[in-house]
Order: structure tokens, then sequence, then C-alpha cells
């Protein structure tokens, strides 16, 4: 486990470039940190280990202050990726991948032995690759040799700075399900270094969230999209990927919540005349509380007139309803079982609040996050 108490990071012109941050890394989870240009995110990552030195405050793995640790050993037992992969030009790519566990005096079948476990693990070829110079690899094959070489002496924690940044798309989406492939069987400690939120949606078990040096949010991927804590995350996000995603959008933001409500002891010529001031083809019946007790539609009216002297004598049950703590993605999977095409939304205490239907659906989605217009009345 990683641990930042209180830590500041200030340079002599007065920048403050990391303030009072309290942050807990637990053993075993992939951690993004992520936030725009200058916001802090790569100055915490390294002083992980001591690249950059903290002003204030006290960092330790595993219960041990890391200023009371040798660094070039802490290195040496922190894996360290960067976006220009950064290998020996002159070394071959096994002499690359073994260059730590050399430094560690570990024996040379050991070594040997490791490096082409790792590149199997990498997607690389031992009898192909190992043997080659980085200039002979593309650039998404260099960066996997360097998650090789970070991984050589099988450290605990990783950290990687923008590691994929610098690759065309398609790699860089093969190499992130390639790291989560690793990270599932290995289990290591990952602080990963990204601008980009998509690729921290992806990876991150949690997302820390930073702007102008400080921690505004620290949560998994799925609570950052559903309930952004703050009007930066938010906006970071960006609402267009919110909506891209339908288990993360509250029904609330997509029902109409002023449905059309008719009582059961209403006349069907007392309801249809409701109806067609409200300008709608279907009608929700409640009771006096506004409790849902079933639905009726103008046909049905119309052919009931001198058959039927209550809207309760008319009325279908519904058997498909939301809670108004459901998702979009509920509404999706349910709107075509859904009687009339309309799905009422009720509260705790089955209070009709709202009704979805494939029109507020389609145009929802198609304008992202804009309800659509028009009004529905109560009764």
């Amino acid at each position: 486990m990683i641990k930042f108490e209180n830590i500041s990071k200030k340079y002599e012109n007065g920048l403050e470039a990391v303030k009072s941050l309290d942050l807990v890394i637990n053993s075993g989870e992939l951690l993004v940190l992520i936030g725009p240009s200058g916001c802090g995110k790569t100055t915490t990552m390294k002083m992980i280990n001591r690249l950059i030195t903290y002003s204030e405050g006290k960092i330790t793995i595993d219960g041990k202050a890391i200023d009371t640790l040798d660094p070039v050993m802490l290195r040496r037992n922190i894996g360290y990726v960067i976006q220009q992969v950064g290998l020996f030009p002159h070394y071959t790519i096994e002499e690359n991948i073994a260059l730590i566990p050399k430094l560690k005096k570990w024996k040379e079948p050991q070594t040997r032995e490791r490096v082409n476990e790792l590149l199997h693990t990498v997607g690389l070829e031992p009898e192909v690759y190992a043997k080659r110079y980085p200039r002979e690899l593309s650039g998404g094959q260099q960066q996997r040799v360097g998650v090789a070489r970070a991984l050589a002496a099988n450290p605990d924690i990783i950290l990687m700075d923008e590691p994929f940044g610098a690759l065309d798309p398609i790699t860089r989406e093969q190499l992130q399900d390639e790291l989560l492939r690793i990270q599932a069987k290995m289990h290591k400690t990952i602080v990963f270094v990204t601008h980009d939120m998509d690729e921290a949606l992806k990876l991150g078990d949690r997302i820390a969230v930073m702007k102008d040096g400080e921690l505004l949010q620290l949560d998994t991927p799925d609570q950052l999209l559903s309930n952004p804590s703050h009007g930066f995350v938010e906006e970071f996000i960006g609402k267009k990927r919110i909506y891209q995603n339908p288990d993360y959008i509250p029904i609330t933001d997509i029902m109409r919540d002023n449905p059309a409500l008719t009582l059961p002891s209403r006349t069907p010529a007392v309801a249809i005349s409701y109806m067609r001031q409200c300008k709608t083809d279907t009608l929700i019946v409640s009771d006096d509380s506004g409790k849902l007790l079933g639905i009726v539609s103008g046909y049905e009216l119309q052919a009931s007139k001198g058959s039927a002297q209550t809207v309760a004598e008319i009325m279908k049950s519904v058997d498909t309803f939301l809670s108004n703590t459901a998702t979009a993605k509920d509404a999706l999977q349910m709107i075509t079982k859904a009687a009339y095409g309309i799905i009422p939304v009720v509260d705790g205490r089955a209070k009709v609040v709202g009704v979805v239907t494939r029109g507020s659906l389609l145009s929802f989605f198609a304008n992202q996050w804009s309800e659509e217009g028009g009004d529905l009345c109560e009764e």
C-alpha cells in the first residue's frame, strides 16, 4: 500500500505543484491519475520513486517512509514505464529487459528465463525478438518491451507515465487490453498517469481526478460517471461520455416528470376530455395519493363508451414499471415489453413521479442530454 499524507510540492519560484494531498493506493489496484496539463498528476507519481522530492508531508510504502530508503534501491524495486519508452538503443531487447535483474545480481539462467517469460507475456516471441535492437521494432512493440522491462525484477509497484500516449489508436487499444490481461494475472500495484478519460475509464480500478495540484475526486469509474462530485469533474469527464454509457444515466434524467394522471373513478368521457387537454393518447391511473394502479389508452376509452362507467373498469394493470433509482439501461431493456410503449416511474412509496416513452428515449439519446420538448400535464 502506498500512502500520501498531507503531501505538498513547492518550487523555488513559488509554484505549488501539489497541495496537501492525502491519498491511499491499495495493494494490487490499478489507480489512474488524471487531469489537465499542469494539474500535478505526473509530479504526484514521480514522488513515489523519489524522482521528485516532496516539500511537506509523508509518503509510505507498506508502512515504510520512502525518505528513509536509499533512492537507488527504491527505484530498482519499482517498475517504471514512460511514454518515450526509454530503451537503450545499443542494447538488444533481451539486454534491455535484463537490465534491472543484472543490477540486482540475478544469476544468468534465472535472468534468461525471466526475459523469455516476459517476452511471451507481452506477446513477443523470444526467438524472434530477443536479439533485435529497439530500432528494429515498431512503436507498439517497443512499448511492450518497456512494460516487460518494468516487470523484469518482479516489483510490487509499477509507475506508468502516459505510456501509450504517442501510439496510434489501434495499437494503443491493443496495449491497453494487454495491460489489463497482465494485471489480471499478476495483480501489481500500478499508478497510471494519463490525460485521456476514455483510457482512465477503461483501465482504472479507481480514478483520481486532479486540478491545480488538488485531488478533486477519487472514485471507481462507475461512481465517477454516475456521481461526479465537482463541477470540474463533470466537465472534464464530459456529459456526452456519461450519456454514452446507459448504465450510468439516471432514469430521472430521461423521464417526463409531469405525466398525465387520472383517477380510476373518472368516467370514460371525462378521461377522454382530459386526454385531449393534455395532448396525449394514454393516461396513467393512480389513486388519490398518486400510487400507480394501471394504464388506459384513448382507443380503449372511446371503445368503452356506453359499456363502462369508470376508468377502473377499462384500465390495464401495469406489470412494467421502474423505480426512480433505475438507469437508462433498465429503460432500454424494458421499453419493448411496456404496454403502449410507456414505462411509469415510481418512487419508494409506489407514487408515480414520471414516465419514460419510446419517444423520450429516442429524443434523449439523439440529442445526447437534452430533454424532449412538449408539455404533459397533471390532473
